[in-house]
């Protein structure tokens, strides 16, 4: 008698609905597929999103098995998929594209040009993620080496390590010495940014939060200068600035407040950086809120050779994830925990094996 072995996973199964901790058969990989026994999966604020999102709202077909922030080894392989082998350890590269257009084909994916007809954004966002023991990765060239890195430091750079590295790096070219940034928001992403920023780029760094824990690890992450949200942080930002203001604004909230914030505290030929996905809006005039020459961009995720770049970045002790770890068990606590604020830096679910599920 064959023996059907089966993998805990966290299912979004009914939009409106709260995930379900299940049991489900092992796939087999095929063609090009990898299989990965996940070691590790991050729990985002998107998350959160998605579980809250109305049914007509995302074009993700349900149920699919949440988790876009993984970290793992090779379990099996398909025979199509070449230069692997079983024990290798990786990170997954999760915001998958289409495969074929002339972005996905070096390593773009997060700007795939066929996205808006796709029914998926990536792994755990439409197609089966990591929130499990086992995930299947459609393509080996998903799959950046982590060598002896520790999982649940990988896991959540694939995300909350990336997008704000790709942020950041698009602005290289500006934040030459003597240039300052402020970085609102020190979460999951913030606390990375500040870490980024102190690594690639010379700029002075300054935090902003609503929370004084989150400003003690702004300051650990590396912050010249923090202060908590109040009426007059631009008017703090500015001083900071000796009044001409700062020249970039990364902006890990997105509300209304934070946006006009940044608007307010940027200088001249400034950029004010959108990554969070606060529901916030900022209405574009001219002249309006943002400065004379101030740019606005909405960068999404990041790309493959990046995400090379932000590991060997933590696999050099210069990128370091505050996490607060959570067995696969408990993912339902964790993300009430996340929703509630009370999570500091990122929470990583460590699934256990068999028996896991309770």
């Amino acid at each position: 008698m064959t023996t059907v072995r089966k993998s805990g996973a966290l299912r979004l199964t009914a939009w409106g609905a709260p995930p379900r901790l299940v049991d489900l058969e092992v796939p087999v990989p095929r063609d090009t597929e990898v299989l990965i026994r996940v070691e590790a999966a991050g729990i985002c604020q998107s998350d959160l999103h998605v579980l809250d999102a109305a049914a007509d709202h995302l074009p993700y077909p349900v149920p699919f098995t949440l988790g876009h922030e993984v970290a793992g080894h090779v379990a099996a392989a398909g025979p199509a998929a070449t230069g692997i082998a079983v024990g290798e350890r990786f990170a997954v590269y999760g915001p998958w594209g289409c495969g074929q257009c002339g972005r996905c084909a070096i390593g773009h994916d997060n700007y795939c040009d066929r996205r808006g007809s796709l029914s998926w954004s990536g792994a755990g966002l439409g197609r089966d993620g990591g929130m499990a023991e086992h995930m299947l990765v459609p393509d080996r060239r998903y799959l950046v080496p982590i060598g002896d890195l520790d999982a649940a430091q990988a896991a959540p750079l694939t995300d909350a390590g990336l997008t704000p590295y790709h942020a950041i790096a698009a602005l290289t070219g500006k934040l030459r010495e003597g240039t300052t940034v402020a970085v609102i928001g020190v979460g999951g992403l913030g606390h990375l940014a500040i870490q980024i920023l102190k690594a690639i780029t010379p700029s002075r760094v300054l935090a902003v939060d609503v929370r004084d824990d989150a400003l003690e690890l702004a300051h650990r992450s590396g912050a010249d200068l923090t202060t908590l949200t109040r009426p007059d942080s631009g008017k703090v930002l500015r001083a900071a600035t000796e009044g001409t203001g700062v020249d970039a604004v990364f902006d890990f909230v997105g509300n209304d407040e934070t946006l006009a914030l940044g608007a307010r505290a940027l200088r001249a030929g400034g950029d004010l950086v959108r990554v969070g996905s606060g529901g916030g809006q900022l209405t574009i005039t001219k002249p309006g809120p943002l400065p004379q020459g101030g740019t606005l961009s909405l960068p999404f995720w990041g790309t493959q050779p990046e995400l090379h770049a932000v590991i060997a970045l933590a696999r050099t002790g210069r990128l370091r994830v505050e996490t607060e770890l959570f067995p696969l068990s408990a993912a339902h606590s964790a993300l009430d925990r996340l929703r509630a604020g009370r999570i500091r830096g990122r929470a990583v679910l460590v699934p256990t094996g068999p028996g896991e599920l309770p």
